[in-house]
C-alpha cells in the first residue's frame, strides 16, 4: 500500500503511539501530583490517541511478521514481542475502557489501580520496544536477504573518505585515518 510494505508500515506507525502512551501515563502523573483537571484531560485525550495508534501499529507488526525474511534467531524475539505488544495493548486498552465506563470520574482508590496498571503498561510498552530493537538492530528484521547479502559485500568493500573526514567505527571509539590506495 502506497509504495511500502508490512514492516516498513509497522516501523512508521509505532513511534508516534508509544510516545502518546508515555506522554498519558506523565499527564496521568502530573495531574494526581498538581491536581491539574486540564492534566487529566490531557492525558485522557494522549492515551486514546496511543491506543487507537498502539493497536494500528500492532495489526502492521502482525501482519509484518508474516511478510519479512527471518530466521529462528528473528522468530524468537518476534514471539516475545509481539506478545508483549499484545498484553501492552491490552493494559492501556483497559485502563482506557475503565476510565470511560466511569465517565471519567474515577473514585481515588480507582485512580490508584489505573495509575498502576498504566505504569505496568508503561513497562511492557519499553520492554516491546527494547525487543523491536533486539530484532532490528541485532538481526535486520525487516531487511530481505538479498539486501542484506549485498549490504555485507558491500561493507567488507570498505569505503573512501574525503581529505580530512574521520570515520569512526560502530564498536570502536579510535578515528580510523582514510583508506589511501
Amino acid at each position: 500500500m502506497l509504495g511500502y510494505d508490512a514492516a516498513r508500515w509497522h516501523a512508521v506507525l509505532n513511534d508516534l503511539p508509544a510516545a502518546l502512551l508515555v506522554v498519558a501515563v506523565l499527564f496521568d502523573l502530573a495531574a494526581a501530583a498538581l491536581k491539574r483537571e486540564s492534566l487529566m484531560w490531557a492525558g485522557i485525550w494522549t492515551l486514546w490517541a496511543g491506543v487507537i495508534g498502539g493497536w494500528a501499529a500492532v495489526i502492521a507488526g502482525e501482519l509484518a511478521s508474516d511478510a519479512i525474511d527471518h530466521g529462528e534467531g528473528i522468530h524468537e524475539i518476534m514471539e516475545k514481542h509481539e506478545t508483549m505488544a499484545l498484553l501492552t495493548m491490552s493494559v492501556f486498552t483497559v485502563v482506557l475502557i475503565w476510565k470511560m465506563v466511569r465517565r471519567f470520574g474515577l473514585p481515588p482508590q480507582e485512580q490508584l489501580i489505573t495509575r498502576a496498571l498504566s505504569i505496568v503498561g508503561l513497562v511492557g510498552l519499553v520492554w516491546t520496544g527494547i525487543l523491536g530493537g533486539r530484532m532490528m538492530f541485532e538481526h535486520a528484521a525487516g531487511v530481505p536477504t538479498k539486501t542484506l547479502q549485498a549490504e555485507i559485500l558491500d561493507r567488507a568493500a570498505g569505503h573512501d573518505h574525503e581529505e580530512g573526514e574521520e570515520h569512526r567505527h560502530a564498536d570502536t571509539t579510535k578515528t580510523v585515518p582514510p583508506r589511501t590506495h
